[in-house]
C-alpha cells in the first residue's frame, strides 16, 4: 500500500538525519585531509579526484537522476573546499600579498601627494583628485596610459581615472589597463557629473554648428544635442580638452560639454546648464598605485577573473560570496578578446582584506579559476 504524504515526509526526515550524520563526518575527514595537504603544501583542489568520485556515485544512481546526482556532489565539493580553506592556513600567493601589506600597518589615507591625470586641468578626474586627496599637486597627461606609466615610474605618488558611469557604464579601458600593469585601487568616490554647454564670450546658442567633447559626455547629453538641430559633434580625449580647443578657437559658432570649473579656467560662459540626459548622473573614479597597500576603513574590495563558458561556473562563484555573507555591489562580464566562449568577470564586494576568512576565499578563488587578479582594497568616499 502506497505511503500518505505525512508518512512519506517522516521517511524523508529519517533520510535527512542519515545524510546530516554521514555529512558531518564527511567534513570531519575533508578537515583531517586539510591539515594534511597544509602540512605537506599540497593544493586543496584535485579536479581529477572529484571526476572520480562523480563518476563512481553517479554509476550507482537510476538514469533519471544521475544528472541531479552530479549536481548534489559538485554543491558538496564546494562547500568541502570552502571549509577546508577556513579551518587551514593553505598557502598562497593572494594571501601572502595580503598580509605582507597589512603588516605595514593600516595608515590612514595620505592628504597630501602628486597625482596624475588624464586630461587637462578642469577635467572631471582632476576634480576628483582634489576631493580625495586635500592637498594635490596634479600633473595632467594625454591618454590613462600616461597616468599608469607616471605612477609606474615614480614621477606620481598615485593616479586617479574614471572607472564608471552611472548612465555610460563602466570604463573598459581602465579595467584593461589595471591588469596589464599590475596596479592595486586604494581609493574611490563618486562624483556627481553636471555637464555644462560652454562657449566664448560672443557665441550665442542658436548659432552653435559644432559640439566638441569626450564620448562619454556626448552619450551622456544626447537629448540637449538633438535640441541644437543637427550640429556637427566631435570627439576628443577630455571634456576640458574641448574646452581648452573651444577657447582656443576664435568662432562663436563652436561649443563644448564640460564642467562649471573649465569656463572659469578657460575663460567661456555658459550657454546652458545642466545639460545632462540624467539629472542623478554620477562617476566613479579611483586612485591607483603600483603598490597593494591597506588604508583605515578599507571596506570594499575588488577582483576579476577569468570564468569559462560552462553551465553553473558563474553560479558557483557567486555561491562562495554568499556562504560567507558578502554583499556583492558591482558584479560585470565581458567577452575576452580571442578566446570564444570565455568571459572576464570584474566584482566589487563589501569585506575587510584583514578577515580571514576573506582571504581564504580570495586563495580559493585564485586556485580555482583563471587569471585571477586582486585589484585592490580601500574605501569609498
Amino acid at each position: 500500500m502506497d505511503m500518505n504524504i505525512d508518512e512519506l515526509r517522516q521517511e524523508i526526515d529519517r533520510v535527512d538525519d542519515n545524510i546530516a550524520a554521514l555529512f558531518a563526518k564527511r567534513m570531519e575527514l575533508a578537515r583531517r585531509i586539510a591539515q594534511q595537504k597544509s602540512a605537506n603544501g599540497v593544493p586543496i583542489v584535485n579536479v581529477g579526484r572529484e571526476k572520480e568520485i562523480v563518476s563512481r556515485v553517479c554509476a550507482t544512481l537510476p538514469s533519471d537522476v544521475k544528472l541531479y546526482g552530479k549536481q548534489l556532489f559538485d554543491t558538496l565539493f564546494d562547500t568541502s573546499k570552502a571549509y577546508q580553506y577556513a579551518v587551514t592556513d593553505i598557502p598562497s600567493p593572494i594571501k601572502d600579498e595580503i598580509r605582507a601589506a597589512l603588516a605595514e600597518g593600516e595608515k590612514p589615507f595620505p592628504v597630501e601627494a602628486t597625482v596624475a591625470c588624464q586630461g587637462v586641468p578642469g577635467a572631471y578626474s582632476c576634480i576628483a583628485a582634489e576631493k580625495m586627496f586635500a592637498i594635490s599637486s596634479i600633473s595632467c597627461f594625454k591618454n590613462w596610459d600616461g597616468v599608469f606609466q607616471a605612477v609606474e615610474k615614480g614621477f606620481c605618488d598615485f593616479g586617479v581615472l574614471p572607472i564608471e558611469n552611472s548612465t555610460a557604464g563602466s570604463v573598459i579601458g581602465v579595467y584593461d589597463l589595471m591588469r596589464k600593469h599590475r596596479f592595486f585601487v586604494v581609493r574611490s568616490v563618486k562624483l556627481k557629473v553636471k555637464h555644462y554647454l560652454l562657449a566664448r564670450s560672443d557665441a550665442k546658442i542658436d548659432n552653435i554648428k559644432e559640439v566638441i567633447s569626450h564620448d562619454q559626455a556626448i552619450m551622456q547629453c544626447s537629448a540637449a544635442i538633438k535640441a541644437l538641430n543637427g550640429v556637427k559633434i566631435t570627439r576628443c580625449d577630455n571634456t576640458a580638452l574641448a574646452a581648452k580647443i573651444v577657447a582656443e578657437s576664435g568662432r562663436d559658432d563652436f561649443a563644448c560639454i564640460a564642467s562649471r570649473e573649465c569656463a572659469g579656467i578657460y575663460g567661456l560662459k555658459i550657454l546652458k546648464e545642466g545639460v545632462n540626459d540624467s539629472h542623478n548622473n554620477f562617476t566613479r573614479f579611483i586612485a591607483i598605485s603600483n603598490k597593494l597597500r591597506t588604508y583605515e576603513n578599507a571596506n570594499r574590495i575588488s577582483v576579476t577573473v577569468n570564468l569559462s563558458h560552462e553551465a553553473g561556473s558563474l553560479n558557483k562563484l557567486l555561491n562562495k560570496f554568499s556562504t560567507l555573507g558578502l554583499n556583492l555591489t558591482k558584479l560585470e562580464s565581458r567577452p575576452i578578446p580571442d578566446s570564444p566562449f570565455e568571459f572576464c568577470f570584474y566584482f566589487d564586494f563589501e569585506a575587510k582584506a584583514s578577515s580571514k576568512e576573506v582571504q581564504n576565499l580570495l586563495a580559493e578563488i585564485a586556485g580555482e579559476t583563471d587569471n585571477f587578479e586582486f585589484l585592490g582594497a580601500y574605501e569609498e568616499m
